[in-house]
């Protein structure tokens, strides 16, 4: 079956490799006897992700900064493929510090792309943001259609798409940006001002802590498990462009919308949705996180919940269409969030 593929017998720098994306694709990557190199300043990541890489003679760790163009152009020596996962997330943290997350999540992406570039990689395959679509009230999510920005953080992801794409026009570099919905799954940090819902949300039941909810709890997001992320990164990669650019013929046509490359001579550099195509707001999130937790501990379930106001900056509701991903990549995420949930569970309960 087509969404089988996978990376095989190349060399693949994964940019923030340390980090929970990075090091989960640095796995599967080695699994699959593939040469990875990791570039990561340790800024976010762990090196305790890379503990298993670190024993694989096919793994390579540069410690190094996105932002320093020589180090860029050190860790893609040689590659075949860039998935560049490097980036400053959360939007509450680009809201108190905009220059950082604008310097690491456009500065350093422009000098790794054009570092990629240089190298004549083969594709470049970047993590993007579904706070690109901002203020806009349609659902479900799709990849032609956004909205205003909501923060700096979704006008560094934004800008960078456009980057992608000149540069796949001016130097000829194959780019696919892939926009992440609230990815979540082993190794999320749940520690720290800035960490993500679900593993915050899943110490605080261990401690028998109540969690806080941001509103109300009808706010929702379209939650993606981090093994479909693995799946879409690696089809991203390696699925032929000549059949993209065929598929990629119907599904503009049937869509009524505007072919960016596959009418032309233009070289790849298309985005792409990664999610599982379904909706869960933030008190079925609880409820589920609460009833999965208490196979554990019983006494989880009694523990409460408090809502606080809403946080500046937040997306209402999100919700993603894949069906660009399944008809030019063969995208088909396995993993739905009752079923990453209980993996994610299970994975933390063990390891906090």
């Amino acid at each position: 079956m087509e969404n089988r593929r996978i990376i095989e017998k190349s060399k693949i720098l994964v940019t923030g490799g340390a980090g929970f994306i990075g090091s989960n694709l640095v796995d599967r990557l080695l699994d699959q006897g593939n040469e990875v190199v990791c570039l990561d300043n340790f800024a976010t990541g762990k090196r305790d992700n890379l503990d298993l890489a670190l024993q694989n003679e096919k793994f390579t760790l540069i410690e190094g900064d996105i932002r320093n163009y020589e180090d860029c152009v050190k860790a893609v020596k040689g590659c075949d493929y860039v998935l560049h996962q490097a980036a400053l997330g959360s939007v509450p943290r680009s809201i108190k510090d905009p220059m950082t997350t604008t310097d690491v999540n456009i500065g350093g992406f422009v000098k790794m792309l054009h570092a990629a570039a240089e190298e004549k990689v083969k594709r470049f395959v970047y993590a993007a943001s579904s706070s690109t679509y901002g203020d806009s009230k349609a659902l479900p999510k799709v990849e032609h259609r956004i909205g205003n920005a909501l923060s700096p953080y979704a006008i560094t992801k934004y800008v960078d798409e456009l980057y992608a794409k000149n540069f796949s026009d001016l130097y000829g570099i194959e780019t696919i940006g892939l926009r992440y919905f609230n990815v979540f799954g082993r190794r999320q940090d749940p520690n720290g001002a800035y960490a993500a819902v679900i593993p915050l949300f899943v110490k605080k039941l261990m401690s028998h802590e109540s969690p806080v909810i941001n509103g109300d709890g009808t706010y929702s997001r379209d939650f993606t498990y981090v093994e479909n992320v693995i799946q879409a990164n690696q089809l991203a990669a390696v699925t032929c462009t000549d059949r993209m650019k065929e598929r990629a013929q119907e599904y503009y046509k049937e869509h009524e919308q505007k072919n960016t490359w596959a009418d032309s001579n233009g070289v790849l550099a298309e985005v792409f949705n990664v999610a599982f195509g379904e909706r869960t707001d933030l008190n079925e999130l609880t409820h589920s996180l609460k009833e999965n937790l208490s196979k554990f501990d019983g006494s989880i379930v009694f523990v409460d919940i408090v809502h606080g106001p809403t946080r500046a900056g937040d997306i209402p509701h999100s919700l993603a269409s894949i069906e660009k991903g399944r008809s030019l990549l063969g995208y088909d995420p396995r993993f739905s969030i009752r079923d990453g949930i209980k993996e994610a569970t299970e994975w933390y309960w063990e390891n906090i």
